[in-house]
C-alpha cells in the first residue's frame, strides 16, 4: 500500500482533501478510483490509513480509517554533513541517506569540493535535493522527511551545533578510531554529525579546524572509497549501532 506526504492542513478531522503535487500524482499517475485505500503522512508524526470517497480534478478526498503515531525516539539522531559532489553523485547520497533515516542532510563548501555553488542556483539546487528527499522518505516509508539544509562552511556547520553533538569526520589517509567501536551517545535527544569530505579530501586547514572543534577522526579501514560510497557505508553502521538497521 503506498504511503504519501501531504501538508497537515489537508485533515480535517475524520476526512483528508489532498490537492497540488500529491493530488497529480495520484490521479494522474497511479490513476486512483474511490474504494481504494492508501497511507498518508503528515510529517509530524502520524501516519493514516484513508479509503478514498472521491476523486475530481481539483481534489482527492479520503476518510481516515486508521491512524498510527510514531513511536518515541530511541537513539540519537544522525546528521549528514555530506561536502559538495559533483553531477548527480550529491543527488545520490542525499536519496540514500534519506532511505537508510538520516534526520538532516548539510551539503558543505569544502575548500576541494569540485563543485562550488553559485549563489543564484542555491535555491534550486536545495529545491531539486528537498524534492529528492521527499520522494525517498516515501518510498522508504519514513516517519519524516529529513531537513535538506543550505550549504554551510565546514566552520558554521561546526559553529552550529549544539555542545552535546559527537561530531565525526571520516578522512583518508589519516589515523583514526574504527567507526565499529567509536564512542556513540545513548541517549535519544542527542545528535551524531557525520562529516565526508569531497572527492580531493579535506584541505590541511579544514581538519586542523575540526581538530580544534574536538571533532573526532574516524577510518572504513584501509581502503581509500570514492566520497558517496564512503558516506553511505558510513551511515549504514552507524544506523545499525544506534538501533536504526537491525
Amino acid at each position: 500500500m503506498p504511503m504519501f506526504f501531504v501538508s497537515a492542513e489537508c485533515i480535517d478531522q475524520q476526512r483528508i482533501v489532498v490537492t497540488g503535487d500529491v493530488l497529480g500524482h495520484l490521479r494522474d499517475s497511479l490513476r486512483i478510483t474511490v474504494g481504494e485505500t492508501l497511507w498518508l503522512n503528515h510529517g509530524q508524526g502520524a501516519k493514516f490509513r484513508v479509503e478514498i470517497t472521491d476523486v475530481s480534478k481539483h481534489a482527492v478526498t479520503g476518510r481516515i480509517l486508521e491512524s498510527i503515531h510514531e513511536p518515541p525516539r530511541q537513539a540519537p539522531r544522525l546528521i549528514l554533513g555530506q561536502s559538495l559532489l559533483k553531477g548527480e553523485k550529491m543527488d545520490w547520497v542525499v536519496q540514500k541517506a534519506t532511505e537508510l533515516g538520516v534526520s538532516e542532510v548539510v551539503p558543505v563548501e569544502s575548500q576541494h569540493s569540485v563543485v562550488q555553488l553559485k549563489a543564484d542556483r542555491v535555491d534550486h539546487q536545495l529545491a531539486r535535493w528537498r524534492r529528492i528527499a521527499l520522494e525517498a522518505a516515501q518510498q522508504s516509508e519514513q516517519w519524516r522527511i529529513p531537513t535538506i539544509a543550505a550549504p554551510h562552511s565546514l566552520s558554521a556547520l561546526l559553529a552550529s551545533q549544539a555542545i552535546d553533538t559527537r561530531m565525526l569526520m571520516l578522512a583518508e589517509r589519516r589515523e583514526g578510531t574504527s567507526l565499529q567501536t567509536v564512542t556513540l551517545p545513548q541517549d535519544a535527544t542527542g545528535s551524531v554529525l557525520l562529516l565526508i569530505g569531497p572527492e580531493g579530501g579535506w584541505s590541511k586547514e579544514e581538519m586542523g579546524k575540526a581538530d580544534q572543534a574536538r571533532v573526532e577522526p574516524i577510518t572504513l579501514g584501509q581502503q581509500i572509497l570514492r566520497s558517496e560510497t564512503a558516506a553511505i557505508a558510513a551511515i549504514s553502521i552507524l544506523q545499525s549501532r544506534l538501533g536504526r538497521l537491525s
